[in-house]
């Protein structure tokens, strides 16, 4: 950190205004200036205790730092050096721009570990106007995983509460529009995706895919059914016990330590015994036949389906 003088010239005289700045490197290797703290114009001796205090707290050369004691400004006892002491009107403190930091530097660090950073970079690139569809992805993600709500919540509310801004070194706002656009661009990488994460659950936990569960849920929309048959939204069992809105049926395959390996969305009055088969031939196309035991539970008709796959036994109780 260091203090940066701008000089401005005002009915023929000049006035010079301060700020406290950092520079901060992005990921790209270059390095740009961030705005701390405005101070305006300060005369010599305060601009003299600024650059003392920007010593002290300088985190680029550590080997510099010092202990400082902290006195209110009413009760300051000349214990220590003149130097050695800042004082602090405790009346005039607050609180200014609280951000969640640590779920969120958490949620990137996690995601890093996954190599989810490096498999989006080389497949969402930035667009014509330089939207950096990677990050936006990640944005949502940490969303999803630390207050899961509404695109329009995370572009009014959420986002300028947490230090995304900050850990990505990206604006302070973030365009709506681009929230909504970014899923459109997932879909086409589905199947790359299960396999990059499949292949970090091995490497990380070891997880094998002996039995595989598999299970389906539904989700519903309070709107008017759809003209089309073509549409997915369709009138079906709900499990939601809302037979008078239209639903999408969720199918779902993870292992038993609870690792997803696929889902698919389905019509919503596609019945439960009728997609296992289907899974099968998509986990067979995606990871190779393997002696796995299929465990699938069939909600509407309260009994529990398995399979063995390999020799074609089906069972159930």
């Amino acid at each position: 950190m260091f203090l940066r003088a701008t000089v401005r010239k005002k009915d023929g005289k000049k006035h010079t205004y301060y700020s406290v700045v950092e520079n901060k490197r992005l990921e790209d290797g270059r390095v740009v200036q961030r705005h701390v703290l405005y101070l305006g114009e300060i005369n010599s001796s305060q601009q003299l205790a600024w650059r003392k205090s920007i010593e002290v707290l300088d985190e680029d050369h550590p080997q510099s730092a010092r202990t400082i004691a902290l006195f209110p400004e009413d009760r300051c006892e000349a214990v220590v050096g003149e130097e050695d002491v800042v004082r602090l009107r405790l009346s005039q403190l607050r609180l200014e721009r609280p951000r969640q930091w640590g779920g969120c530097w958490l949620a990137l660090t996690l995601y890093r570990e996954l190599g989810l950073d490096a498999f989006w970079a080389e497949r969402l690139l930035p667009s014509r106007k330089g939207t950096r569809w990677d990050l936006v992805l990640l944005i949502l993600v940490v969303y999803r995983l630390l207050s899961p709500g509404s695109e329009w919540r995370l572009h009014r509310e959420w986002y300028g509460r947490s230090a995304l801004a900050d850990l990505l070194d990206m604006d302070a706002v973030i365009d709506d529009h681009a929230l909504y656009d970014c899923h459109d661009l997932l879909l086409e990488h589905k199947a790359a995706l299960f396999d990059h994460l499949v292949s970090r659950w091995r490497d990380l936990f070891n997880v094998s895919f002996e039995v595989l569960l598999y299970d389906l849920t539904s989700t519903f929309f309070e709107i008017d059914p759809p003209l089309s048959d073509e549409d997915k939204r369709q009138h079906g069992y709900s499990r939601d016990h809302r037979p008078d809105c239209v639903q999408v049926v969720i199918a779902l395959v993870v292992t038993p330590q609870g690792f997803p390996l696929a889902y698919e969305v389905l019509a919503g009055n596609t019945a439960d015994n009728t997609t296992l088969k289907g899974f099968l031939g998509r986990i067979e196309r995606q990871y190779g036949k393997a002696q796995r035991t299929w465990l699938m539970l069939c909600a509407a008709n309260n009994y529990v389906e398995w399979v063995a796959h390999d020799t074609g036994f089906f069972g159930s109780w």
